[in-house]
């Protein structure tokens, strides 16, 4: 059978111009376009169409959206026995968007599967023009005044969509993740895109969709809007 060829754009095409996620390759799966910039406008139009950037210092800049995909309902997240005892401890505490840089940073430090910080220096730069502009948020977690891990993502519509966690104390990550929902639950939220499978992810509830489904359901929830409160911050 015939591959599909990857797609390729300019930074003069359209932030519109994203091929159909069902040509995405299934090796690597999900990897679906190449070239274009990390405007606002374009990640905000990849978000809604379940597409993601993820590339690395000397690659391309690459789209993405995999197939299966990776999603947390914030009213089906899994606390262990052991969590819940921490959060009732009140061992840290949680607030969004007090030092989105400094979530960013400590995402940046983390590895994922093993290499080196997939946020480089552009997408750095991208996501705090995100987070000017009201669409991008972090989660943070603190123990005795420092910052001890949290989360970022995108914020559209109904949908927040999950780009990186880390901790530097047991369970940081976990217990933003889990006030997060709590957040979102309040706020009508009804999805967080996690992308892709991770044993830490689906230990705290995350589960496999078609990523048919997963497009369907952004098409909705993309374009309520959330409750009034949502963001008001920061807290």
């Amino acid at each position: 059978m015939k591959s599909t060829p990857l797609f390729w754009f300019s930074t003069q095409s359209y932030a519109q111009d994203f091929p159909p996620v069902e040509l995405a390759l299934p090796d690597p799966d999900g990897l679906l376009a190449a070239g274009g910039d990390l405007s606002v406008s374009r990640l905000l139009e990849a978000y809604r169409r379940g597409i993601f950037p993820w590339y690395s210092d000397g690659q391309p800049l690459l789209w993405w959206s995999p197939d299966p995909r990776t999603v947390l309902r914030p009213d089906r997240v899994h606390v262990s026995r052991s969590l819940r005892r921490r959060l009732e401890r009140g061992d840290f505490e949680v607030t969004f968007d007090r030092d989105f840089q400094g979530a960013l940073a400590g995402c940046a430090a983390a590895r994922r599967d093993g290499g080196g910080t997939w946020i480089t220096r552009d997408m750095s730069a991208a996501y705090q023009a995100l987070h000017l502009k009201g669409h991008a948020h972090s989660v943070e977690c603190w123990h005795g005044g420092e910052l001890a891990g949290g989360l970022y993502g995108v914020a559209i519509g109904l949908v927040f969509f999950g780009e990186s966690m880390f901790s530097r104390r047991t369970d940081a990550s976990k217990v933003a993740l889990v006030q997060l929902c709590a957040w979102l639950r309040e706020w009508g939220y009804v999805l967080i895109d996690c992308q892709v499978h991770t044993g830490h992810l689906a230990s705290l509830g995350a589960e496999p969709i078609p990523r048919k489904t997963f497009a369907s359901m952004l098409e909705n929830a993309c374009a309520v809007p959330p409750d009034p409160r949502a963001w008001r911050g920061p807290w």
